[in-house]
């Protein structure tokens, strides 16, 4: 019985010694599931801005950071950055026109204006008389 006694507690202490051996040395093993899920890319599409078919804007001057149109008629233009085809026209006079407009944003379907002061200019078809880049 003794030498049983014996094997038993050297077989214990054996694999009391071994165990965080084990767990030491398996450290280095990762198990890895399914790979994380990967949100499907997100696609941002410019903001449309359609103006209202029949919204025309008739003024002396306007001075804005972006105007936007279908269709632009001016005589001296002053942009940054202009969108849009540009055509080149001897001049232009503007019927009824009222005042001057000075606003972050102006949009409208057809724009006849003197003067166009803005940061970008964004129209289908632009017909003026003097382009200016700032």
């Amino acid at each position: 019985m003794a030498e049983r006694k014996r094997l038993l507690a050297v077989v214990l202490a054996a694999a009391a010694l071994i165990a965080p051996v084990a767990a030491v040395s398996a450290s280095h093993i990762r198990i890895d599931g399914l790979p994380p899920a990967v949100p499907p890319p997100v696609v941002s599409q410019p903001a449309v801005v359609v103006p209202a078919p029949t919204q025309t804007l008739q003024v002396d001057e306007i001075e804005a950071g972006v105007v936007r149109a279908n269709i632009i008629y001016a005589n001296k233009l002053e942009a940054d950055e202009v969108r849009g085809a540009v055509h080149q026209t001897r001049g232009l006079k503007v019927n009824d026109s009222r005042g001057k407009i000075k606003a972050p944003e102006v949009a409208a379907s057809v724009i006849y204006a003197d003067e166009i002061s803005a940061n970008t200019v964004v129209a289908d078809a632009i017909y003026v008389r003097e382009l200016r880049r700032h």
